[in-house]
C-alpha cells in the first residue's frame, strides 16, 4: 500500500477504476464490481490493502465517509475470492486436504465457480439492497431483532391481559422483589470475594458484578471510569451471564422457577423474557418483570457509586 502511494499508482486507481460517482450508492458500487473481479484472481487481503488508500483518498476527495465504502470493500474481497480456487487461502488449504485424500479429485481454476459466482451476485445484491438503506448489514440485523423482541413482548402482553390478572398484581409482584434482592445481593458477594483474587480493588470486584446481565450498560460505564479493559471484562462477563441464561432457564424452570428467573437478572424484563415465558408459562411473566425491572433500576446508580469510592 505505502509503494502504491509512493508510485502515484493510488491515483491513477481512484481515477480510472474508482471515476466521479454522484451518489454513495453508485461509488459502493464502483467499489465492489473491481474488487470482486480482482479477488476472484488475487489473494483478497492483497485486494483489500491495494484499494483502502485508493478509497481514502477518493472518499476525502468526493466528500463521502470511508467507512460507507471500506466495509463493501471487504465484504466484496470476501465473496469475489469464492468465485476460484486461488481467490482465497482458505479454497487452497481445501484443494490441498483434498489431493491428499483424494487425488483423482483435485480441484481446477474453475471447478468452484458454479457455486462461487451464484453467491457472490446475490451477496453483491444484497450489499447494494442495504448500503440503500445507509446501513451495514450487523446494524440491519440488531434492527431487526430489536422489532422482533418488540413483538414477542407484545404477544406476552396481551397474554398477560388475557389471563385475567389485576395490574396490582403484575406491578407489585413481592416474589420478584425477593428474586431481584436475593440475586442483587449474591452477585455483590461473588464480586466481593472474587476481587483479592483477581487483583482489584474491593469496590471494583462489587461494581464489576453489579451489571446483573446488562452488557451495554456495564461495559460503557466501567469502561468510562476503570479503563477499556475492565470496561471489556464486564462486558464479556454480563454478555456471558445473559448467554448462560439462554441455556440454563429452559433446564431448571420447571422446578426451580425463582432461580430461573434469577439468571435472567436485569434482561428478565426484555430479552429472556420470551424463554421464561415459553418455558414457565404466563404466571411467570410478572415476576420476571419486576425483578428484571428492579434490578435495571438498581444497576446504574449502583456502578457509579461503586467506582467512585
Amino acid at each position: 500500500a505505502a509503494a502504491l502511494k509512493e508510485t502515484g499508482a493510488i491515483k491513477w486507481i481512484a481515477g480510472l477504476l474508482l471515476g466521479q460517482p454522484s451518489t454513495l450508492r453508485r461509488a459502493q458500487w464502483r467499489v465492489m464490481l473491481p474488487a470482486s473481479i480482482l479477488s476472484a484472481f488475487m489473494n483478497n487481503t492483497t485486494v483489500v490493502a491495494m484499494f483502502i488508500p485508493a478509497i481514502q483518498e477518493w472518499a476525502a476527495r468526493l466528500g463521502l465517509p470511508p467507512s460507507k465504502l471500506l466495509l463493501p470493500l471487504s465484504y466484496a474481497a470476501i465473496l469475489g475470492g469464492t468465485c476460484t480456487l486461488i481467490g482465497t487461502s482458505t479454497n487452497l488449504v481445501v484443494d490441498g486436504l483434498l489431493r491428499e485424500r483424494y487425488p483423482e479429485r483435485a480441484l481446477h481454476l474453475f471447478d468452484i465457480a458454479w457455486v462461487g459466482v451464484p453467491v457472490a451476485l446475490v451477496g453483491l445484491a444484497y450489499l447494494m439492497l442495504v448500503g440503500r438503506w445507509g446501513t451495514t448489514p450487523f446494524e440491519l440485523a440488531e434492527h431487526l431483532a430489536e422489532w422482533v423482541l418488540y413483538v414477542l413482548l407484545t404477544l406476552i402482553g396481551c397474554q398477560l391481559r388475557n389471563s385475567g390478572m389485576p395490574l396490582k398484581q403484575i406491578l407489585l409482584n413481592r416474589h420478584g422483589l425477593f428474586i431481584a434482592m436475593t440475586l442483587a445481593a449474591s452477585s455483590l458477594i461473588g464480586g466481593l470475594a472474587a476481587a483479592p483474587m483477581l487483583g482489584l480493588a474491593w469496590n471494583e470486584g462489587l461494581a464489576m458484578a453489579s451489571g446483573f446481565g446488562w452488557y451495554s450498560l456495564s461495559g460503557i460505564l466501567i469502561g468510562e471510569h476503570l479503563g477499556p479493559a475492565l470496561g471489556g471484562v464486564a462486558f464479556f462477563n454480563d454478555l456471558t451471564r445473559e448467554l448462560l441464561a439462554f441455556v440454563l432457564i429452559p433446564l431448571v424452570m420447571r422446578r426451580y422457577a425463582p432461580l430461573a428467573i434469577g439468571y435472567g437478572g436485569a434482561t428478565s424484563m426484555d430479552f429472556t423474557l420470551p424463554v421464561i415465558q415459553q418455558h414457565g408459562g404466563v404466571r411467570c411473566v410478572p415476576i420476571a418483570v419486576v425483578s428484571g425491572f428492579i434490578l435495571s433500576l438498581l444497576s446504574p446508580p449502583l456502578i457509579l457509586f461503586l467506582v467512585a469510592l
